[in-house]
């Protein structure tokens, strides 16, 4: 999995990127200091891999993980190359979802690259520049596909009825991903372009210490605005927990949040709220050499499950056996959990669930 960091230009992008990852991205306060997309391996935050850690004792714990680039700011123009406008436009065509810092906060010493803290206005901005360029994508494919259909191609004519409808989509301002298009027509059609607006999207909401807890008017603004998108929306003071992430001690850390009415640090929101955004979960594997997390889309059947450790177990898969998490949890090992009859034998529909504690049995 790997989600992108984009926004304008001194939106707090690079400071959020060094919170999550600990890679100390440069930032500062001036418009592309990030030139060359940073990435850093996060791992997710699940509370079930201590508990299976501290019953199963292994040699080492396997976390899931979500690779975060941070991606040059973005300004007017950047379809047409303005700014660092391509090269921006490639990397965050790569990845897998895009979270969107937006500026929430007053700040006359950070300068804002049109002036004035507006987040309505930065959104659109960035909208435009990806509508834009999307708007160029389609319209070379139409290129193609316009000449097949006028032979009649039957294949050709239903895709040209799709991409005429993202085009007009796209010159109206909307974002693709807000489309309500045939689940089998975006497989077909519109997967294979990695269109940038039909990624799914998370807001950052970049607010002010003050503005930690309960957001503020800037938030609220934000908030309406995407209301009808299929977005996911956070609240972050970006720079309090880039001061939290400086602490040396876990004790010291939870103190600050205390102190400031919060139960976790932000980056563990928002590495789950971006797992949740693209639809998925966790297995896990438990043995004596290794605990492990493994991220699977939601609807995986077992063998599916199996192919994400290594294809052959997928080529070769012969039935999966499947504990729930709450039942290893509750009788507290493998074995207790088996004399309970509480371990399942699965074949090839089952559809995994998060959290199923798994071995799976495969003949190559």
């Amino acid at each position: 999995m790997k989600a992108g960091i984009v926004g304008l230009p001194n939106v707090g992008k690079s400071t959020l990127f060094n919170c999550l990852s600990n890679a100390k991205a440069q930032s500062a306060n001036f418009p592309f200091c990030t030139i060359e997309p940073n990435i850093g391996v996060v791992n997710v935050p699940d509370e079930r891999l201590k508990t299976l850690e501290s019953l199963v004792r292994p040699e080492r714990v396997m976390p899931a993980t979500v690779e975060i680039v941070d991606i040059a700011g973005l300004v007017k123009g950047a379809s047409k190359g303005e700014g660092l406008g391509n090269q921006f436009l490639a990397n965050i065509r790569e990845t897998d979802a895009i979270l969107h810092v937006l500026r929430c906060f007053d700040n006359e010493n950070i300068v804002h690259v049109d002036g004035s803290v507006d987040p309505i206005r930065d959104k659109e901005t960035i909208d435009i520049e990806l509508q834009l360029k999307d708007l160029e994508t389609v319209e070379k494919k139409l290129e193609k596909v316009n000449r097949a259909a006028r032979t009649g191609n039957k294949v050709a004519l239903k895709e040209q009825e799709v991409l005429n409808e993202i085009k007009l989509a796209l010159e109206q301002s909307k974002n693709v991903r807000g489309l309500e298009l045939k689940e089998d027509d975006r497989i077909e059609f519109v997967k294979p372009l990695q269109l940038i607006t039909d990624k799914p999207v998370l807001y950052v909401c970049n607010v002010d210490e003050s503005s930690a807890t309960s957001g503020n008017t800037y938030a609220e603004q934000v908030k309406e605005a995407v209301a009808d998108e299929a977005a996911g929306l956070l609240i972050l003071a970006v720079s309090i927990e880039a001061d939290i992430n400086e602490l040396d001690s876990f004790e010291e850390r939870q103190l600050f949040l205390e102190d400031l009415g919060l139960v976790e640090a932000g980056a563990a929101k928002l590495i789950r709220a971006a797992y949740s955004l693209l639809n998925q979960q966790t297995y896990f594997t438990a043995g004596e050499k290794e605990v492990r997390a493994w991220t699977i889309p939601i609807g995986a059947t077992a063998p599916q499950a199996a192919g994400v450790i290594h294809t052959d177990f997928e080529k070769g898969f012969i039935r999966a056996e499947v504990i729930s998490y709450e039942d290893y949890e509750d009788f507290g090992s493998e074995s207790k959990v088996k004399e309970a009859g509480k371990m399942r034998v699965e074949g090839k529909e089952y559809i995994v669930q998060d959290g199923d504690v798994m071995h799976f049995r495969f003949n190559v």
